[in-house]
């Protein structure tokens, strides 16, 4: 009987592999055709089944390179940084520094004070879960003063005035996309743990992983790719600042596949947390979302995603829980149309 469900075991073992396999051909001949028709558009993917990994990549780390691209490749993952905040979040609430249900009051630096309509009212969840009201960073003004960088010129008292001038919240409760609540969920971790935002995910994220090209302030190595806006121009990419916590992380398909593998391992710190940011903390008729992620449900799966655009890049994140798999698409060119037609070709067409 032992000898039998040993060789179960290995059956079922060869057999969970040929499939991520199978899958991970059909994905690649996706990416492959995508270039064919796009060849100024560089990509890495990584895919990961049931622990076994997968890549694929096409094109040259910039156009007068002979470099090809590959998983180690760095990136802006731009917003996809949210999730990694949030699970940071998620990561203090089990670590007792805060409630996801605490209002923000008590947590913010002492830069900030909230007018008296808004004491007591924004929670931590609602600023995760986008659906805080605060006014948010004007990025069409910042983008005029500075296309290439941006959000250089945000500091803390551009927030503090901000937040500071806040005497309504117009649409609390309701879903609109917020830059400056993933600040300030910087900058609560900043307080409650008495470190930098750097320091916090390098000792709770990128240490532990190992995700030794995951990058934060200094992202000056010869692996980086070169990011294009929409029209073929040649994107800088964000330097560090306050605003980190919402956007500024750089890394490769390999350290955010590693990254998946820890989200769907339940008894991984990461994995824990990566739990609490799945619970439903916002729905409407038209999206569902929990703490960074958005939630995509049919009958057969649930999906957890997220998308990140910088100025010059476009990726996505996406797994399934129940199913054991993952997935990071990853351009060098702002294009969340092609971005989300791989998306929705892989998924339709090979993982739902």
């Amino acid at each position: 009987m032992k000898t039998s469900l040993k060789f179960l075991a290995a059956l079922l073992l060869v057999s969970n592999f040929s499939f991520g396999q199978d899958i991970s051909k059909k994905i690649d001949s996706i990416i492959k055709d995508n270039y064919k028709k796009n060849p100024d558009v560089g990509i890495s993917v990584g895919f990961i089944k049931n622990n076994e990994e997968y890549y694929t990549a096409y094109g040259n780390l910039n156009a007068g390179s002979q470099t090809e691209i590959n998983k180690n490749s760095i990136f802006e993952i731009a917003s996809i940084t949210k999730i990694l905040t949030s699970n940071l979040i998620a990561q203090a609430v089990i670590d007792h520094k805060i409630k996801t249900d605490d209002y923000i009051d008590n947590f913010l630096p002492k830069e900030y004070v909230l007018h008296e309509n808004l004491k007591n009212k924004i929670k931590i969840s609602d600023l995760a879960s986008h659906q805080s009201g605060l006014p948010d960073i004007d990025f069409g003004k910042l983008i005029e003063l500075n296309p290439q960088q941006p959000v250089n010129s945000v500091t803390e008292k551009t927030l503090a005035t901000i937040i500071n001038n806040c005497r309504e919240l117009t649409d609390y409760g309701k879903y609109r996309y917020s830059t400056i609540g993933y600040t300030l969920l910087g900058q609560i971790l900043e307080k409650v743990y008495n470190k930098s935002y750097d320091e916090i995910i390098r000792e709770k994220i990128i240490d532990p992983l190992q995700m030794t090209n995951t990058l934060t302030k200094d992202f000056n190595v010869k692996n980086r790719t070169i990011g294009h806006n929409p029209n073929g121009g040649i994107q800088e990419f964000f330097k560090w600042n306050i605003t980190a916590s919402a956007g500024l992380v750089k890394s490769n398909a390999s350290d955010m596949v590693t990254y998946l593998k820890a989200v769907l391992n339940k008894e991984t710190a990461i994995g824990k947390a990566a739990i609490i940011t799945e619970k439903l903390f916002y729905k409407d008729e038209n999206r569902e979302l929990g703490l960074g992620v958005n939630i995509i449900t049919d009958d057969k799966n649930t999906i957890y995603l997220k998308s990140g655009d910088s100025m010059g890049q476009s990726s996505i994140i996406f797994y399934n829980r129940s199913k054991n798999w993952g997935i990071i698409i990853l351009l060098n060119q702002r294009n969340s149309k092609m971005r989300q037609n791989l998306l929705d070709k892989i998924y339709d067409t090979i993982l739902k």
